[in-house]
């Protein structure tokens, strides 16, 4: 261990050099919240007097020198040196502890912080003041540390450390939908990390630095390639360059997943079917799961997409999801590996697509193995900038279940628009099933479609970073209030200044009611362009499947807009729980948020804001209009307290955003004003252009593709 820290002298060095006026190099974001700069007084002499040195009480292990290292570079970067690693308990000390190991006088309840908690407490020892980080793992001991850390650099009192801290979801996991060829599928951030071509043979200091930032929001899985994945991944070459990464993963708790195909035994192995039940196909999986472990012993397990949009799967031979999932399975649960099986499916024959899921999904509960989760989308759509909860959630209480969210934005104008999602993942995390339990409560695993990529800020722009740690922290501990994980994202990324501080997290707070309204308001849904689904193309209806077009979602004509789910529709409303079925099911009692969700209704219905229908919704674009140009003054009054770099960039990202904004209000309402044939309501200002140009706009080579 003693040669492992004197390599840090190098590290150590450039951190002092980066504390002398002048040297410090241009932001760019490549840090993320991890920036560990000087702290002010009296927070500085607090952490100078806490942290003199650090004690070890557990067994040398990679993970552990992972966990002393970020301490050491932490404190350096705020305090300007670093505590040195010593023996023996002192004043001032970080005592990282473990049981078994703990020094006399440490009482812990080792038993309930599981694989993965921790404790942090400031503590008399032998009679010295010491900060003691506890946990009964050396990854509880690594998440510890960066938690520490997180105290920190948010100006907590170090003197007065009292927590504990266990992961309320087992599974938190980075979808990444990385191609082969290094595209990124609904990608904003530049290319797959991932160079495929020179692994395992060149491995990026990038992917230590990729785990590292996993680690410290306590994400312990990444799904390495896409869900409409290649067999291709499954072959040996492609297998050697997945455990390249799952060896720099391994140090910092990130377990390796991969995509599967459901069709590789035909295609990779000879055979003449992929049939679930087929016993030649069952001993394929087997043996490639066994060549998988052999090269990774701690792998994660599958991720399946299967029967939906194109993807093979058990029902091309007349087989069951539960089937195609209980055969792989069957080949991983010899090795302790886990199935995610994804419950994203709708046909052209649907009578409603919002419905599907729950049909296929809800007759097969207590048919999936122990070793399946079944992970569905937070709404019954597609990522939308608001859907109502997915009604799967509680609704299968013999089956595990996975919440998946995306933190690519998709739907919410790419890497270009500042939406701030964690209001969006506390809004379906806390959301009341009416099954006896919360969204959150009802999982077993959290994943997010991740939003990273070769960008040198990682994913895109600078707030875009928000969402990446918002989705980690939310999903180890769901009851944390959006607002206050914003507080700590912006005070360790860009400024812990009270006011300052404040004053962004009021602007992100703001950012995703205003793209709901000036992209989809009121519960309208699926609204987008084709294909690249970037920008508003209401008008679509011309696609090869009905549930493609945008009119089959909104159904706006003269008599009214909005998609009826209720009894005198789908019906898809009475898959929820009953009290939830009958609030919604009646537009009086259904939320103005998912009104046009839930019901088709006149263009002159009565608001509870005592506006018509047609004035709310014209109401609703213009508000996201004027808190998007809000959003922009309010950032350019924050130029004192940003680097030049960053504030600017953010300056740039928010002029285009207002732009696309007017963009999506004007032409979504010439859309619908030349339906409904009604007349703006006074006093608004109309479209900047006709329908007929909003309608002739092409972007062919719009990025995610």
């Amino acid at each position: 261990m003693n040669t492992f820290f004197a390599r840090l002298g190098g590290l150590l060095l450039a951190t002092a050099l980066a504390l002398l006026p002048g040297w410090a190099a241009a932001e760019d974001g490549y840090e993320l919240w991890l920036r560990y700069r000087p702290l002010a007084a009296p927070a500085l002499a607090q952490l100078q007097t806490q942290a003199r040195r650090i004690v070890l009480a557990a067994p040398d292990s990679p993970t552990l020198r992972a966990a002393v290292a970020e301490l050491q570079r932490g404190v350096a970067g705020m305090a300007g040196r670093a505590p040195a690693l010593r023996g023996s308990v002192a004043p001032g000390a970080l005592l990282l502890a473990l049981p078994g190991r703990a020094p006399a006088g440490v009482s812990v309840d080792w038993a309930a912080l599981g694989p993965e908690g921790y404790v942090l407490r400031s503590l008399v020892l032998q009679g010295r003041r010491v900060t003691l980080i506890a946990a009964s793992t050396d990854r509880g001991l690594l998440y510890g540390s960066f938690a520490w850390l997180r105290a920190a650099q948010t100006g907590a009192d170090l003197s007065r450390l009292n927590e504990r801290s266990v992961p309320k979801v087992g599974l938190r996991l980075l979808n990444h939908w990385d191609n082969l060829d290094r595209h990124v599928e609904r990608g904003y951030a530049g290319a797959s990390l991932w160079d495929w071509w020179r692994l395992p043979d060149i491995v990026d200091a990038r992917y230590t630095d990729y785990a590292r930032a996993n680690a410290s929001l306590g994400i312990n899985g990444a799904v390495l390639n896409n869900v409409n994945a290649k067999a291709d991944s499954l072959t040996a070459p492609y297998l050697a360059k997945a455990a390249a990464l799952a060896d720099v993963f391994r140090p910092w708790g990130v377990k390796v997943w991969l995509s599967a195909r459901f069709s590789a035994p035909r295609e990779l192995g000879g055979l003449k079917t992929s049939d679930p039940l087929d016993p030649a196909v069952r001993a394929w999986w087997q043996a490639k799961a066994a060549e998988i472990y052999r090269l990774i012993p701690d792998f994660g397990g599958f991720l399946v997409k299967a029967n939906s949009e194109g993807q093979p799967g058990p029902q091309d031979y007349g087989r069951s999801h539960a089937d195609g999932a209980n055969m792989l399975a069957e080949a991983l649960s010899a090795h302790g590996g886990v199935v995610m099986w994804r419950a994203f499916v709708y046909a052209p024959e649907a009578k409603d697509r919002a419905a599907q899921a729950f049909d296929d999904f809800k007759p097969l509960d207590g048919q999936f193995a122990p070793n399946v989760i079944v992970q569905v989308k937070n709404g019954p759509i597609d990522f939308q900038p608001r859907e109502p909860f997915h009604p799967l959630f509680g609704a299968m209480p013999k089956t595990p279940l996975a919440l998946e969210l995306q933190i690519t934005k998709e739907y919410l104008g790419f890497s270009t628009h500042l939406v701030h999602l964690g209001p969006l993942f506390e809004e379906v995390l806390k959301a009341d099933t009416h099954h006896g339990t919360t969204v959150a409560g009802a999982v077993k695993a959290i994943a997010g479609v991740a939003n990273i990529g070769t960008d040198r800020n990682w994913s895109g722009s600078q707030f875009d970073q928000a969402n990446w740690y918002a989705f980690g922290r939310q999903a180890w501990d769901p009851d944390l209030a959006a607002a206050d994980v914003a507080r700590e994202w912006v005070a360790q990324t860009f400024t812990a200044r009270p006011a300052a501080r404040d004053a962004i997290v009021a602007l992100m707070a703001d950012s995703r009611e205003a793209v709901v309204d000036y992209m989809t308001p009121l519960g309208l849904h699926h609204l987008m362009g084709t294909g690249h689904h970037y920008g508003p193309a209401p008008w679509v209806d011309n696609l090869e499947r009905a549930d493609w077009n945008p009119t089959y979602f909104h159904r706006a004509s003269r008599s009214g807009i909005g998609f009826d789910r209720s009894a005198r529709g789908s019906k898809a409303v009475a898959q929820y729980a009953p009290a939830l079925a009958r609030s919604w099911g009646d537009p009086r009692t259904t939320p103005p948020e998912l009104l046009l969700w839930f019901h088709h209704l006149p263009w002159d219905h009565a608001m509870p804001s005592g506006r018509t229908l047609w004035a709310e919704l014209v109401a609703r674009y213009d508000r996201g209009v004027a808190t998007v140009d809000s959003m922009a003054r309010r950032w350019a009054a924050l130029k004192p307290d940003i680097d030049p770099q960053r504030h600017a960039e953010v300056t740039a990202y928010l002029t285009v955003q207002a732009r696309e904004a007017r963009w999506w209000r004007d032409a979504c309402i010439a859309y619908f004003q030349s339906v409904s044939g009604l007349p703006l309501p006074a006093g608004t200002r109309p479209p900047e252009r006709s329908l007929a140009d909003y309608q002739a706009l092409q972007f062919p080579h719009a990025p995610g593709r």
